[in-house]
């Protein structure tokens, strides 16, 4: 195929071509450092002049939903038109100057040319709404689908911090809360927060039961009035604002989407279960990362009792080992992301810690996504599809994954999206890129198809952003791709969904169905650095499950026959490798399976330019008397061995396998005849694990099926 890449390390190169450029472009550059969070105010409390306004009713709460309801939000403040009207002059006093100029705009078709300034006041306004707004700001603060690169700056400085409240009522909270005087639970409680944001507001304490140090949250009183009274507000604006065309944006449906996980961090018993099961989910397989304990019996829906995490934010820390630290933060959400489902959807910078142990912490799992299978295997799939560049396959992936939605014809698109990624993917890289004609055709997709960024996708890109931003500190060459592609190809070996093991063999086969033996090695590889990867962080005692699958015990004393050998055979032993050690283990299985018919024709070549050079050394190469004698239709002297074009291709595959998966210890220094196979075969043999009686019967059979259909086959042409 036309300027495929062969290997995932020339991917990565474009892509820091590309990036460098991206970073002269001014709208291109802002954006990026936007979603790596590089525009995030990080401090702990609110600026002097901000003042929170929240809604306090002297009704009971009790009737307004837990869960995100619209028709039950709306019937609880249908009835409370008072507290409604309170609410909206509150609103209009603090944005009403806002909300006319953006009016003008509209009407004068000038939002394009203000959305700046628009921006600029909408964040000066903002926190002091309440956490409704605060949150939606941030929310909208990474997604350009919505909003231009210099409008996402602005509100991604919005502040989440808050005025405290007095602390009086938030010990009488924990008291109602918890059931008992919050004496009788800490020893200690700090005499003011540590930390104050609009949902709530943060002490250090420390448990009187047995010590340990403690981090309590305690929820702002009148806050879920506050944001489903705003919820009201918003959501019936939008249903106004759908009887006027000309205004593309989908309020309501923005709302819902988002207002569903923002009820979830209202919940502080969902949140210490998040933290819990993400903890439990990384203990095995990635032990560097560590998550908060949950004191689950002094945890309620507005209290949340954690274990206390000392260390330094990982963006500001100056350790040599925060290099490792964020690859292991790329192993811990791409595996939120493709196998666990469950995906920390706030990484702040503020919540990835470097403890004073080295390991990486994540805190505070209050915002968190749920990913389908589907989606899962989607964004998998999309990259398997993206690197044969299979665009009409990727497409289709688009549809899956939400991007377009079903039944728009897609058959217009791919010309395009073909020219898009062509060009960003062909040699020569940034240097070759047009970028105002790259932006003016991916405007022309977004205007001629309804494309969207899903909002899980949204979060997914500022997880990998922060990550990306925070390496990017220490190592200018990072590559996101470099840390990310490993670890597909860990999943892609070794996850036995048929969604993904087809995956896999798109991957290495292509479209045409023919073995690729650079993208075998391309894999593997990827799967070494993988296993690199897994063992950074914390030492190697902390080396969990994923850092051992590169692992294998060695046996000895297994002969092979069949094989021509030579003194030289036992000079050396051939030194093999982490890819190997997978490919003979148990968790390989489905891979060996995979490659054995590849193994049968590596063989089957192999052998017959074995006998061959048995045939020349005895002087038979001349067979035709002996077989003159033979009658029609048979032609005996097929039964000769020859090397057609096909073999020679397999013996080019099987040299390169051969020689990565002995560490390219299978060429002398001085030979001139390439890889010596019969002597990798008979070196590989001592450490098969047990492979041999159950995989041996398996190669003998389809090999003696093959060789007998070729001999027919050759003998009746």
């Amino acid at each position: 195929m036309k300027g495929k890449l062969k290997r995932m390390g020339e991917v990565s190169q474009e892509i820091k071509r590309v990036r460098a450029q991206m970073e002269e472009n001014e709208d291109l550059a802002i954006l990026m450092r936007g979603l790596r969070g590089q525009n995030l105010r990080d401090t702990q409390f609110a600026d002097d002049n901000i003042k929170l306004r929240l809604v306090e009713v002297d009704e009971s709460s009790e009737f307004l939903p837990l869960v995100y309801e619209p028709s039950t939000i709306s019937a609880y403040w249908g009835k409370r038109p008072r507290a409604v009207a309170t609410r909206v002059v509150q609103l209009l006093s603090v944005a009403g100057g806002f909300l006319s100029r953006l009016a003008w705009d509209v009407i004068n078709k000038k939002v394009k040319e203000n959305e700046v300034a628009r921006a600029i006041e909408l964040r000066e306004i903002v926190t002091s709404l309440g956490p409704a707004y605060v949150k939606l700001g941030q929310a909208l603060s990474i997604r350009p689908d919505i909003l231009s690169p210099a409008a996402m700056v602005e509100l991604q400085k919005l502040c989440d911090k808050v005025p405290s409240f007095p602390d009086d009522v938030a010990m009488a909270l924990i008291n109602e809360e918890l059931g008992q005087p919050w004496q009788n639970i800490y020893s200690e409680l700090s005499s003011s927060p540590i930390a104050a944001a609009s949902l709530g507001q943060v002490y250090k304490g420390r448990l009187k039961e047995n010590g340990d140090l403690v981090a309590v949250k305690v929820q702002r009183p009148f806050v879920l009035e506050t944001v489903t009274v705003d919820l009201f507000i918003i959501r019936n604006l939008g249903l106004a604002l759908r009887k006027f065309p000309q205004i593309a944006i989908d309020v309501v449906g923005l709302v819902d989407e988002w207002a569903a996980r923002f009820f979830e961090e209202l919940d502080y018993v969902t949140e210490g279960e998040n933290g819990s099961l993400f903890a439990e989910m990384m203990r095995k397989d990635l032990p560097q990362v560590v998550v908060p304990n949950t004191y689950e019996k002094y945890t309620s829906r507005k209290v949340l009792t954690t274990e206390w995490i000392e260390g330094e934010k990982l963006s500001q820390s100056t350790e040599s080992d925060v290099g490792e630290l964020v690859n292991v933060g790329v192993i811990c959400y791409l595996k939120q992301l493709l196998d666990t489902g469950l995906f920390h959807a706030d990484p702040h910078p503020g919540n990835l810690i470097r403890t004073p142990d080295g390991k990486l912490a994540i805190l505070d799992f209050g915002l968190v996504t749920k990913l389908t299978d589907d989606q899962k295997y989607g964004m998998i799939e999309a990259i398997a599809h993206l690197i044969h560049r299979d665009y009409g396959a990727i497409v289709k992936d688009f549809v899956k994954l939400g991007f377009i939605s079903d039944g728009v014809n897609l058959e217009p698109i791919l010309p395009v999206l073909a020219k898009v990624f062509d060009q960003a993917l062909e040699g020569g890289g940034a240097k070759n890129l047009n970028f105002q004609e790259l932006a003016s055709d991916l405007a022309q997709i977004t205007f001629d198809y309804p494309f969207k960024i899903p909002p899980y996708f949204a979060l997914i890109i500022r997880a990998i952003g922060v990550l990306e931003g925070i390496a990017l500190v220490g190592n200018p060459d990072f590559a996101i791709v470099d840390e990310a592609y490993p670890y597909i190809a860990q999943r892609l070996l070794t996850d036995e969904s048929p969604r993904l093991r087809n995956a896999l063999r798109y991957t290495i086969y292509g479209k045409s169905g023919v073995f690729d033996a650079e993208r075998f090695i391309d894999v593997m590889q990827a799967f070494e650095s993988f296993i690199t990867a897994a063992k950074s962080g914390g030492g190697e005692s902390m080396n969990g499950d994923m850092a051992e699958l590169g692992m294998l015990q060695s046996q000895t004393g297994y002969i092979f026959p069949g094989f021509l050998s030579s003194a030289s055979q036992q000079t050396q032993p051939i030194q093999t490798r982490a890819a190997l050690a997978f490919l003979l283990s148990e968790k390989g299985n489905f891979f060996r399976e995979f490659l054995l018919d590849e193994i049968v024709k590596g063989i089957d070549a192999v052998a017959r330019e074995q006998l061959g050079q048995v045939i020349a050394i005895l002087g038979m190469g001349n067979a035709a008397p002996i077989f003159s004698m033979v009658p029609a239709p048979f032609k005996p002297a097929a039964l000769l061995p020859t090397i057609t074009e096909e073999d020679k291709v397999i013996l080019n595959n099987v040299e390169k396998v051969a020689e990565f998966l002995t560490a390219g210890t299978a060429i002398s220094s001085t030979s001139t005849q390439g890889v010596n196979v019969p002597r990798i075969v008979q070196e590989l043999l001592p450490v098969l694990p047990g492979i041999s009686g159950t995989i041996l019967p398996e190669v003998v059979s389809r090999l003696s099926s093959r060789i007998a259909a070729r001999i027919i086959r050759d003998a009746l042409l």
